[in-house]
């Protein structure tokens, strides 16, 4: 039997050998047992991963834009010769299928070549003789230290979609992953060490509510970066505003793909599947609830129980989905089919029922359906975030788009359709951050930005692209007058421009 190794804190550019105070158990979600230890850092943990970015941000922040695109550069060409065996980790801890954890780390790709380009991306403005011999400019500039706080869901895109922006602006990090799945955060320090980042200026923390509030707290971290559900981003953007940080926190999700009677059906249910159950439905972006326009929700409920039927679940390179990341989520999840059941839906689907391909003692369940939901079930207002897929039907467009927008969530949406003005006036009314027309997963390309509307989004700035280098400095206008020999005189008046 195999001993579980102890996955340790990040810090000041090696690995924390300090004895943990509490530790924490990491599974194989395939196997349902514990396949290794996470040490959980105390106060004074988190204290000396803050204690050590301080310290390197002083010289990072006057480091050149050459030499950080350098390092940025580096690293995305170790991280691209390595990306097989990144998606391995997650897949390991995570549970998704490596060819799904292979697109993750596809996607957190993206998110560094975007900062590669950061002395485009820093460039101010310049404004010469804006008054007579004085010019105007503007630079931005490091906050300073801050924390990235990430979910299980995605170990290695989301930490990528803060982690080299904030970098490459200057700033240092202590980035605090998920327990549940906490090797990959530690690789990508590993690989921007090797790429030649000065140590310090990435630190990584482990552990729960105590390493959270304590970044949220601390004094010397500046800005805070936060994914996860809506109770806990909004605690989030709470408490560390009321410690004077800027805070982008994102929220949960109930993301809708309405399907208009002129829609192709064969499209809209390989679109439903594939956004449903893809990474067992553990995501913010996955679409939840498909809105059935008309009279196409019996020919559509059909179409999508025969693609779930051909679903390969399991742990087998061959599979399409794994198991969820815990058993307590699974049960969780599990729960609401009794509880749909229970309201009246009509559970079209069991995934329960599921066949699984090889080890069946893990955190398994199967793709789920249910037809005919209303919208005071749970199964509908509550996030799942599982392989739960709910059809609602609705008689007419205007229906559909205001269940949408009654919706307390906003993050991601798609519609299904031929007609190109439906597409565009779904577009402009819908309430929600991120729509597809035809594409069920609308996250955006890393040159645009990541977030929602209403409670998926707390704070002003979204992810990545950007809103991310906005987020990770601040403006400094300067008006700058260099005198030529011909100058003199005291003048007591109020500046003017002339």
């Amino acid at each position: 039997m195999i001993e579980p190794k102890m996955i340790r804190h990040w810090i000041g550019g090696k690995s924390w050998e300090a004895s943990p105070e509490r530790t924490g158990d990491v599974y194989d979600p395939t196997t349902g047992k514990v396949a290794n230890q996470v040490a959980y850092a105390s106060v004074s943990e988190v204290d000396a991963a803050v204690d050590a970015a301080a310290e390197a941000f002083a010289q990072w922040r006057t480091a050149s834009l050459a030499q950080r695109s350098t390092v940025m550069f580096k690293f995305r060409e170790l991280l691209n010769a390595r990306k097989g065996e990144l998606a391995t980790i997650v897949s390991s801890e995570h549970g998704k299928v490596v060819s799904d954890a292979g697109g993750e780390v596809q996607r957190a790709l993206e998110s560094v070549e975007y900062a590669c380009g950061i002395p485009t991306l820093l460039r101010g403005g310049f404004s010469e003789n804006a008054s007579t011999k004085v010019d105007v400019y503007s630079i931005q500039q490091p906050v300073g230290v801050v924390g990235v706080i990430s979910p299980f869901n995605f170990p290695a895109m989301v930490p990528l979609w803060f982690v080299p922006t904030a970098i490459a602006c200057g700033n240092t990090v202590v980035l605090k992953p998920s327990e549940k799945d906490p090797s990959a955060s530690i690789f990508i320090a590993e690989l921007f060490a090797e790429a030649g980042l000065p140590d310090g200026v990435l630190n990584v923390v482990h552990g729960d509510k105590v390493a959270v509030d304590r970044l949220l707290e601390h004094p010397a971290v500046k800005a805070i970066s936060f994914v996860g559900s809506t109770p806990i981003a909004k605690y989030v953007y709470e408490t560390g505003t009321a410690h004077g940080k800027r805070v982008q926190a994102l929220g949960g999700a109930k993301n809708h793909m309405v399907v208009l009677p002129d829609a192709d059906l064969d499209l809209a249910a390989d679109a439903a599947v594939s956004a449903g159950f893809g990474s067992a439905g553990e995501r913010c972006m996955a679409i939840s609830v498909v809105v059935a326009v008309g009279q196409v929700g019996d020919e559509l409920v059909e179409k999508i129980k025969t693609r779930i039927a051909d679903v390969r679940v399991g742990s087998g390179t061959s599979c399409e989905m794994g198991p969820l990341v815990t058993g307590a989520h699974r049960d969780k999840v599990t729960s609401y089919l009794d509880a749909g059941v229970e309201a009246g839906a009509v559970l079209a689907v069991d995934g329960r029922d599921h066949p699984v391909d090889g080890d069946a003692s893990g955190f398994w369940l199967g793709p789920t359906l249910f037809d005919h939901v209303g919208t005071d079930m749970s199964i509908y207002t509550d996030e799942i975030f599982g392989p739960v897929l709910s059809v609602v039907r609705t008689s007419t467009y205007e229906e559909a788009l205001e269940l949408v927008n009654s919706n307390r969530y906003g993050n991601g949406t798609a519609i299904f359709t031929n007609d190109g003005g439906a597409a565009r006036r779904f577009q402009n009314e819908v309430e929600v951050g991120m729509v597809g027309v035809n594409v069920p997963i609308p996250v955006p390309v890393a040159y645009y930005s990541f977030g929602g509307w209403k409670e998926s989004l707390f704070g002003d700035a979204h992810a990545y692209g950007p809103h991310g280098v906005h987020f990770f400095t601040r403006s400094k206008v300067v008006t700058s007058r260099w005198l030529d020999p011909s100058h003199g005189g005291v003048n007591l008046g109020f500046p003017q421009n002339t």
